[in-house]
């Protein structure tokens, strides 16, 4: 129960942590007009928040995360909590886009979840890490609420400074019910970097056409459904589903995870579970995406409503992919390991909106098919992957071993 707690503190976390940064979108008009800015360039605000979840990665090759747990998780939660009390300080705007693009930086709490979720657990790794990834849509559909009524009553500035101070308070509860302990990721050797792993480019890229479509999806449904008249409420009605789904299918595929992960809880079998959660999930989503296009094609709200359940299925690759790491890499690299696969997976982020628009620029038909595409290209990257050597059988290690090492929140120092 004690391993359980601290992935309902990392869920509440994640959960508030992110949901504060909703308020950029609540309070769109509010901020266009204080710095007399259109929307085109209110837009970049968001652009270097989604770079910055990009080289949020990098810092996992640095020294910045190495140590205290508890000290890692500080600093990814300062990224967002200073930027967001000191924007509504800052008198320039593109100073505001600066500290927008430092946020991103707070995904880094993902990876590091996934650290201490890899030491807590061995099989029930997916589902704890589907828990805790779902805060990330609770997130969204929490700070899209509070920061309304905020706003309303205290104003614009004081909402962004009592989140921001929020965040460290809940921060604090996280600390002091939390158990610490030491990320250490020295390299070594040339060899033990991940990124001079072909593993490591391969399996990063099994999650890169998941993180296309989430980070598309709602910007793309939204300004479609609006070129075709459809109602502000309308268009919330759909993300807000979207999100729920999103949330609800990384539990329910982290359960499934774990299920087939307790069958056989060493590397291959782990491993296996992983490919066999993500192949399900990219299928669902994509007849998910194909309803969707349907209705986006014929103007049917209803069938773009109904096809968000499908759709959010593309999130439960997360808590599978998440998990990887700690269930391939040897014990003295995977923390790093964690980084290496995000930065490859999320370099999404940065290309899949820009792309998206410029297919529907050309053809709707052509942007629908682009996503329709991703599903598919993930499945076959996961297969190519299933055919890999692991980067743990490079050593000759035994289950036992493994379970000890890997499985037993004791106080052992990572390395």
């Amino acid at each position: 129960m004690k391993a359980w707690k601290n992935v309902l503190l990392d869920t509440i976390l994640i959960t508030f942590g992110l949901s504060t940064l909703s308020l950029m979108s609540v309070a769109e008009k509010i901020i266009t007009e204080y710095y007399h800015i259109t929307s085109d360039v209110y837009y970049y605000q968001h652009i270097a928040y989604v770079v910055g979840l990009f080289f949020a990665f990098l810092l996992g090759s640095t020294r910045i995360y190495q140590g205290s747990f508890k000290r890692a998780v500080f600093t990814a939660i300062s990224f967002a909590a200073i930027p967001q009390i000191a924007i509504p300080y800052v008198s320039n705007w593109w100073a505001v886009v600066a500290l927008r693009f430092i946020q991103g930086f707070v995904i880094s709490l993902v990876p590091l979840f996934s650290t201490q979720v890899g030491r807590l657990f061995v099989a029930e790794r997916p589902f704890a890490k589907g828990i805790i990834l779902s805060g990330i849509f609770w997130g969204g559909l929490l700070g899209g609420i509070y920061a309304k009524v905020l706003i309303g009553y205290i104003g614009w500035k004081l909402t962004f400074v009592v989140t921001g101070l929020a965040m460290y308070l809940i921060f604090a509860l996280w600390y002091a019910l939390t158990e610490d302990f030491t990320i250490i990721s020295e390299r070594k050797k040339v060899e033990e970097s991940p990124f001079k792993m072909a593993f490591t480019w391969v399996l990063g890229f099994t999650f890169f056409p998941a993180l296309w479509v989430i980070f598309t999806i709602v910007g793309f449904v939204a300004s479609v459904g609006y070129s075709m008249n459809w109602s502000k409420s309308m268009v919330y009605n759909i993300n807000s589903t979207l999100n729920i789904s999103k949330a609800l299918w990384s539990i329910v595929m982290g359960y499934v995870g774990y299920v087939l992960s307790r069958r056989r809880p060493d590397p291959k079998g782990l491993f296996r579970a992983i490919i066999i959660v993500m192949i399900i999930s990219y299928a669902i989503s994509f007849v998910g995406i194909l309803m969707l296009s349907k209705g986006l094609l014929s103007n049917s709200y209803d069938l773009v409503l109904l096809s968000t359940v499908l759709v959010g299925a593309i999130q439960g690759t997360g808590p599978a992919f998440w998990t990887s790491a700690p269930a391939v890499y040897p014990k003295e690299i995977y923390p790093r390991a964690s980084f290496a696969l995000g930065l490859i997976s999320n370099s999404a982020n940065a290309i899949a909106p820009i792309v998206t628009d410029v297919a529907r620029y050309y053809s709707l038909i052509l942007a629908l098919g682009e996503l329709s595409a991703m599903p598919i290209l993930g499945i076959i990257v996961l297969v190519i992957c299933s055919r890999m050597r692991l980067p743990i059988e490079k050593e000759t290690i035994s289950l036992d071993k493994y379970n000890s090492t890997l499985g037993n929140p004791g106080n052992e120092t990572f390395k």
